[in-house]
């Protein structure tokens, strides 16, 4: 227990072979493989265990991230609720077209589970498995990571500064997050990408509108459409960007929803309140490498990934897996160099990720204005998207990195 109690001094010495920053599935998806390997480790988290298991985000699990999740007992809620979804459809002025990419690529397809549920049934299994999870923690300040004992200070409810030693740290708190400024900009390369588009990222109280997942391309901005549960229905409206997320009504939005889905050729929607809204800016960004020293970045501390493609939780847990792997062996097996491939071995999965994700983006967003530049960019968006609906090809191509990793 800590030596101090002071609220606002720096106080006392925990221990832990491992101390995790953030309770995203990152970094609990990190700390269970890390249990289940007899690894101690700490999570904490700034947010309250409510908020982060109230957290509406991404809800569509890759093969692979079902894999690790079964592979580590991590995925009864998943198999017992998540639905699998194997097609997706695009609209567009020319009419609709389906890809059943389950049968193409790979053929693999999505887990829909939506992330708040995943999240919640990895907090309740990691303490389950006796490990030390403090919410309403946030972190201050992380040091030493260039010696053999990196430390971790945190901020306890009552103001108490509490500072954990460990052997590694694992920063899995977001692109915002102390873990990433605690490393020196000059040892990193961060590469970015401002995509210039804005999402109104929506969840209604109403069941879905069509069987699959549905990308509507229009001259007015692009709408999707992407099921959570039987009840709850996840929305995308292309807005411009610096609108506020309150700016349109209830009605508004449904009636854009409509117009660019094509509700009058293809079926009304069910609608139904708008619960949550929020935007969201198209921007990627990719830090190389993402270790330093004794500290280990994930998920979106390591990049960030636009949702067009929703590989952001599924690099997470790709990159949770390695790092897991990495770290056991330097811990229990006194083997370090899998932990100095980190870097090399996650890279190259991310900018693949990337790639298709920046394509994704090309494809669903076409340029507004009626200049040369514009019409004729529009004209290439509607190839890309003829190729898609004719080529086995290019299908199986799409298949296999829209499920991928």
């Amino acid at each position: 227990m800590p030596a101090s109690t002071v609220p606002g001094t720096a106080a006392a010495e925990d221990a832990a072979e491992v101390v995790i920053v953030g309770a995203g599935p990152a970094g609990l998806v990190l700390g269970n493989l890390l249990l289940g390997a007899g690894v101690r480790c700490t999570v904490l988290e700034r947010q309250s265990r409510a908020h982060v298991e109230q957290r509406a985000r991404a809800g569509f699990l890759a093969a692979n991230t079902v894999r690790v999740l079964t592979e580590n007992g991590l995925a009864d809620g998943l198999l017992k609720d998540g639905r699998q979804h194997d097609t997706c459809a695009f609209r567009t002025d020319r009419g609709e077209f389906h890809l059943d990419y389950g049968s193409l690529g790979r053929g693999e397809a999505h887990t829909v589970y939506p992330q708040q549920h995943l999240v919640r049934d990895l907090v309740a299994e990691f303490l389950a498995r006796g490990g030390d999870l403090r919410f309403e923690t946030p972190v201050v300040g992380i040091t030493g990571i260039t010696g053999d004992h990196p430390a971790v200070t945190a901020q306890s409810a009552d103001g108490t500064l509490h500072r954990l030693s460990a052997r590694f740290v694992a920063g899995g708190d977001g692109r915002h997050g102390t873990a990433r400024t605690a490393v020196p900009a000059g040892a990193v390369r961060r590469y970015r990408r401002d995509h210039g588009v804005t999402w109104l990222a929506l969840l209604a109280a109403a069941p879905q509108s069509m069987g699959p997942v549905a990308y509507a391309v229009h001259e007015d901005g692009f709408a999707g459409h992407m099921a959570r549960t039987p009840d709850i229905t996840r929305y995308y409206l292309q807005v411009p960007r610096g609108e506020s997320p309150d700016a349109r009504p209830d009605a508004r939005i449904w009636a854009d929803l409509a117009h660019r889905m094509r509700a009058d050729r293809h079926g009304p929607l069910h609608e139904g309140p708008i619960v949550e809204r929020r935007t969201v800016e198209m921007t990627s960004d990719v830090l190389d490498p993402i270790q330093y020293g004794r500290l280990f970045l994930v998920g979106d501390a390591a990049g960030l990934i636009s949702p067009a493609a929703a590989k952001g939780a599924n690099l997470a847990v790709m990159e949770a897996e390695i790092l897991a792997r990495g770290l056991t062996a330097a811990l229990r097996g006194g083997d370090e160099q899998p932990l100095a491939r980190y870097s090399a071995d996650c890279l190259p999965r991310i900018w693949r990720a990337q790639e298709f994700s920046h394509w994704m983006i090309n494809l669903l967003h076409g340029p507004a204005g009626s200049d040369d530049d514009a019409v004729f960019l529009r004209a290439l968006q509607q190839a890309r998207l003829e190729s898609l609906q004719t080529s086995r090809r290019h299908q199986d191509h799409f298949a296999e990195n829209y499920v991928g990793i």
